[in-house]
């Protein structure tokens, strides 16, 4: 039906054809969009698993020394449940804020990777500069799929303005130091990507209409 509508409001113009992709959007039921962002999320974080282990292979132990700890990623200050049970008891508008201030939080630490890993000193150099933008790319369309989400379910969670820093415009001066530094940035993420992946999964389960009691 909206394939048809689109075809027939582009003969009559950019416009109709705008609004008709606005109201199909609208029509996309919550539990198809949350389908569509778990998706997303599991490849993400596949994705930075997989760009991870490309890493590894080229990471000396002494390197690894100079990695600073997770409590030093940017996003640790934002609380988040610690397992599945603790997601399981926040309410559903509440989780789903939490996971779009996590995509929030890492739009320019991805746009980051994604510019710097051209200039990493890497033997899989273009591998994990083409992985490095797919995570941009997919991140930028998960957060787009979020804001439909909360346009339909709400939030109560926290504002964008309490959102964690990230105030580096650079990953260092020294072959070394940017390899270090991409390195740790993609652990945070890694880790994030986790809990999005996680809690989109739980939202998922909850809208389900069939058991949502068995998530």
């Amino acid at each position: 039906q909206c394939t048809h509508t689109a075809e027939k409001g582009y003969k009559l113009g950019r416009r109709a054809v705008l609004m008709c992709a606005a109201m199909c959007s609208e029509a996309v039921g919550v539990s198809d969009l949350l389908d569509r962002a778990s998706q997303i999320s599991d490849k993400l974080h596949s994705l930075s698993t997989s760009l991870s282990n490309d890493l590894d292979s080229h990471f000396v132990p002494v390197t690894r020394l100079l990695m600073p700890r997770p409590s030093a990623c940017h996003t640790s200050s934002l609380q988040t449940p610690n397992d599945k049970d603790h997601a399981l008891r926040v309410p559903e508008t509440e989780l789903l804020s939490l996971v779009r201030s996590l995509v929030l939080a890492w739009t320019d630490p991805l746009a980051l990777l994604s510019s710097e890993a051209s200039a990493l000193d890497h033997p899989a150099n273009s591998i994990i500069n083409t992985k490095a933008k797919e995570l941009h790319d997919q991140s930028k369309t998960l957060g787009e799929g979020l804001e439909h989400l909360v346009s339909k379910m709400g939030s109560s969670g926290p504002s964008i303005s309490l959102l964690p820093l990230f105030e580096s415009n650079d990953l260092g001066q020294d072959p070394t130091s940017r390899l270090v530094n991409f390195h740790f940035l993609l652990s945070c993420f890694r880790r994030d990507s986790h809990k999005i992946d996680s809690f989109l999964k739980v939202l998922r389960c909850r809208a389900a209409p069939m058991n949502p009691d068995t998530c």
